[in-house]
């Protein structure tokens, strides 16, 4: 119970501070808050010796697969993207004060839809360092105040980013409380995040099932959701055969751990005898291992059998479930039983199938001859992103700052009083 009660504790102390810090962020000028940006992507390249030792402990702690392992591992690169993708934020438009809509009514009244910060934004995530980074900068830019939870994994990394993005605020100006990360890994902290009614105005949870399925049951705050990234891409009966065997071997094999990889390849009948072989032969090069349908097997018969929850699993490794379909609609029914509702594309030279499938498939994204691994905030030209959104209220897709913000009113009058 001590543990409980020492994480409600800090999390409301936390909480509080966040609020207080997300007033001042509110009525802040884009020019200062811009400016924060700049000077926390230099601290970050300051604190780079830092940040890659804290995670070289975290490193050689973990135990897993070598595609969470790379999610895991920073590098100087690495370091010098999330410097970048700050001084980026800091270079797109201000979100706040954007008038969404401006209309004016019969009486006179001049009524406005005006684009606001949301508050204090608590962010739960696993194993990606770079999460934390993201975050704080899409919130800072957004006028939000952030609470960062990590994961055990990262814990140490979490923690060197956050003492480098806090030196920039402070040299900038700015509250130390606009950005936060939880004390330890503890999964109480958690738990006193979810029920955070009042204190935390909307929760992101980004990671695996898991965690997403625990925090929406146990809530008591809003949720933004980010569900399993089960991708598929479709190779269509009129693909360019090399631009397909390119793209499926992007969506698979350039980063297999990331949410946007692709995890179901679908061909259609009518070319599978002939684009199947030559597109396996390229992912096995490239050491990616298969779970195939009979009809599969049948064309390339050394291909592992799919068993019953395969084209189910998001692999997040150097695997990838093979099936074969009977024209568009086939391919579309099996991502609507399959799919998670996040990305997913078509390969055709066909622009009317391919417009079908954009307009019928039920996900997040959907792309046409190109690569899954789209599916990126940056990619989008959002500067970064702080998850992919799966769900069907207030956002979907890549959650950048416009996703971060809500929305008020104001209204102008001359002297109206109501009958």
């Amino acid at each position: 119970m001590t543990h409980e009660i020492e994480a409600t504790e800090h999390l409301q102390s936390a909480a509080h501070a966040a609020r207080e810090a997300s007033r001042i962020l509110a009525n802040t000028g884009a020019k200062a808050r811009n400016s924060a940006l700049r000077v926390m992507a230099a601290s970050l390249r300051e604190r780079q010796p830092e940040i890659l030792a804290a995670n070289a402990i975290d490193v050689e702690k973990f135990d897993g697969s070598g595609a969470f392992r790379d999610r895991l591992t920073l590098n100087p690169a690495r370091v010098e993207a999330m410097a970048k993708g700050l001084e980026e934020v800091a270079a797109l438009p201000d979100p706040l004060g954007k008038v969404l809509a401006d209309w004016d009514r019969p009486n006179g009244l001049n009524i406005r839809r005006v684009a606001t910060p949301i508050g204090v934004i608590g962010m739960i995530y696993e194993s990606r360092p770079n999460v934390g980074a993201d975050a704080s900068a899409l919130c800072l830019k957004s006028g939000n105040a952030v609470i960062l939870r990590g994961g055990s994994d990262s814990v140490n990394s979490a923690a060197a980013i956050n003492a480098a993005l806090v030196k920039g605020l402070e040299a900038a100006g700015l509250p130390a409380a606009c950005i936060q990360v939880a004390p330890n890994a503890d999964r109480a902290y958690v738990a006193a995040m979810l029920a955070a009614s009042g204190l935390i105005d909307l929760i992101i949870p980004r990671g695996g099932r898991s965690l997403v399925e625990r925090v929406q049951r146990e809530a008591r705050v809003p949720v933004l959701a980010h569900a399993e990234g089960l991708c598929h891409t479709y190779v269509h009966a009129a693909a360019d055969p090399s631009m397909a065997r390119a793209i499926v071997a992007n969506a698979k094999m350039r980063r297999t751990g990331i949410c946007g990889a692709t995890e179901t390849l679908l061909i259609d009948r009518a070319i599978a005898a002939t684009q199947l072989p030559p597109i396996v032969a390229d992912l096995k090069a490239l050491g990616c291992d298969f779970r195939a349908d009979a009809a599969a097997r049948a064309i390339v018969p050394e291909l592992t059998a799919a068993n019953d929850t395969d084209f189910d699993t998001e692999w997040l490794d150097a695997v990838i479930s093979v099936g074969v379909v009977d024209g568009v609609d086939s391919a579309l029914a099996h991502i609507a039983r399959h799919g998670s509702s996040h990305t997913d594309a078509i390969v055709t030279e066909d622009t009317a199938t391919a417009e079908h499938f954009l307009t019928k498939v039920d996900s997040a994204v959907s792309l046409w001859n190109a690569s899954t691994q789209f599916c990126d905030g940056g990619e989008f030209g959002f500067g970064a992103e702080i998850g992919i959104a799966t769900g069907r209220i207030h956002a979907r897709g890549p959650v950048g700052l416009e996703q971060l913000t809500t929305y008020r009113y104001t209204i102008r009058g001359t002297g109206q009083v109501r009958a």
